[in-house]
């Protein structure tokens, strides 16, 4: 974070530079970190049918790096829609853990219910709603995960693991303008008790690509109308996309903007695509 700060705060534009290649570097490390860590954590969950699997996800391999678990937690929350715990080494028989969570589960609160049961497991903890963080002996890791479990499982039904999305309702086509999309933009700040609006649809899929190794970029025509509209997906599954079978698809998307080189224009930010 250091070099970061230095590199914004920099007026010499030949150091600014070098700093902005070192932070790259850093940045390219960290998501084949990120990448091996994630394959591990799929491999320890494959042989478990949906059915089967925990409510409340911990993961730990002993060679996990402590600044990564977080992205990981989050990766991995999001892939199978439960409250996530990624447990990294963090010397002298300790593990950090690094928690994320799904809508309706306090994960801070979780943490303390977890505690208040079992005195002797977690050594501290800290978070809020959504994200929490905390360290336990390495010792205590098997039975910490069953009685995290525990708790999930009191605490969520089956059906609120299915990752659903609450959509706002469809925009008509006359709706895709900008000044509704500036309206949207300039109208938070969102959170977790005031989401931004989102809409769902059906889409003609025209032009698909990928940019940046693993999102999505698109050119969308309306199902009623000519109009064609920009999106991008982040983070897809490049098991499935790009697709030129794939014809139709099925959107949830936030109403935002596009700036390049002066010009705005609407662009669909895109929480899911699935085909029609």
């Amino acid at each position: 974070m250091s070099l970061g700060i230095e590199c914004l705060l920099s007026e010499d534009m030949a150091s600014a530079r070098e700093m902005a290649t070192q932070l790259d570097e850093l940045n390219q490390h960290r998501k084949s970190i990120e990448q091996g860590m994630q394959r591990e954590a799929l491999a320890q969950l494959k042989d478990l049918p949906l059915e089967s699997m925990p409510f409340g996800l911990c993961l730990f391999e002993a060679d996990w790096h402590q600044g990564v678990i977080g992205i990981l937690a989050s990766r991995m929350k999001e892939r199978y829609h439960r409250p996530t715990i990624a447990f990294a080494d963090a010397g002298e028989g300790m593990l950090k853990g690094s928690a994320r969570s799904v809508p309706g589960f306090h994960i801070r609160d979780a943490l303390d219910a977890v505690a208040a049961k079992h005195p002797e497991l977690i050594s501290k903890f800290g978070g809020h709603a959504m994200a929490a963080g905390l360290s336990l002996p390495e010792q205590n890791f098997p039975a910490f995960a069953e009685a995290f479990d525990a708790e999930v499982r009191r605490q969520l039904r089956e059906e609120d693991l299915t990752g659903r999305l609450l959509s706002d309702g469809t925009l008509a086509v006359e709706e895709f303008h900008l000044e509704l999309a500036r309206a949207l933009r300039h109208a938070g700040p969102w959170g977790q008790h005031f989401p931004e609006p989102l809409f769902h649809g059906v889409f003609q899929l025209v032009e698909q690509r990928i940019v940046g190794e693993r999102h999505l970029k698109v050119v969308l025509k309306s199902e009623c109308g000519s109009l064609k509209l920009d999106g991008i997906a982040f983070g897809i599954d490049r098991d499935i996309w790009p697709n030129p079978t794939i014809r139709w698809v099925e959107l949830a998307y936030k109403l935002d903007l596009n700036e390049f080189r002066g010009q705005e224009t609407v662009q669909l930010m895109i929480a899911h695509i699935e085909p029609r």
